[in-house]
């Protein structure tokens, strides 16, 4: 049986138990319904509902679009460009010219050496010259330095951070597989 304390949380930075394992479900199946998600975690459709409108609206959940791997849209090579600026113009300028790049998907402003830290891809290693090109032509870039991924050891994810802001145990690896364990089960 689960206890109202143990399913409530006031703090606006915490997640508890319930939270996480909604999380878990969407991130598995992002096609399942609130009704369906109900069922699987044994709690009301207006919990489940209440829980995604509170994550949504503190900013938890940021979205529930598909995920889109570059490389299956043929671009198969990924590079971490840190750049130096002009610290005359600031960092927004450049942002707002980087963000016009199609293959630039995050930058970040960063310390150390350096200023920002693009994450790209491109179709090839020749193609990733066009898109470093286009990078070091932006107006307040004076200069790059690339590091080519060969593999992502560890591909991004959230699912044991948000396990972890649960309190729930962390389990080795990458991501557990999903447990359709009902939430009121005893030992959750």
């Amino acid at each position: 049986m689960v206890f109202l304390y143990r399913m409530t949380t006031s703090d606006p930075g915490r997640i508890d138990q319930l939270d996480a394992a909604l999380i878990e479900l969407l991130a598995a199946e992002p096609r399942v319904g609130v009704l369906e998600a109900s069922r699987r975690l044994g709690v009301a459709r207006g919990t489940v509902q209440a829980r995604l409108d509170r994550m949504t609206e503190r900013g938890v959940i940021t979205g529930y679009g598909p995920e889109v791997d570059p490389a299956a849209l043929g671009y198969e090579v990924t590079a971490f460009i840190t750049i130096e600026i002009r610290q005359a113009g600031g960092h927004d300028p450049v942002a707002e010219r980087l963000a016009a790049i199609p293959e630039v998907l995050e930058v970040h402003t960063i310390t150390g050496a350096g200023d920002m830290l693009c994450r790209v891809v491109a179709r090839s290693n020749a193609d990733l010259q066009r898109v470093l090109d286009a990078i070091v032509s932006a107006d307040g870039v004076v200069r790059s330095s690339t590091l080519i991924s060969l593999a992502a050891q560890v591909p991004y994810r959230v699912l044991p951070l948000v396990r972890a802001a649960a309190g729930t145990p962390v389990t080795a690896g990458p991501s557990a597989p999903h447990d359709p364990v009902p939430w009121h089960q005893p030992g959750r």
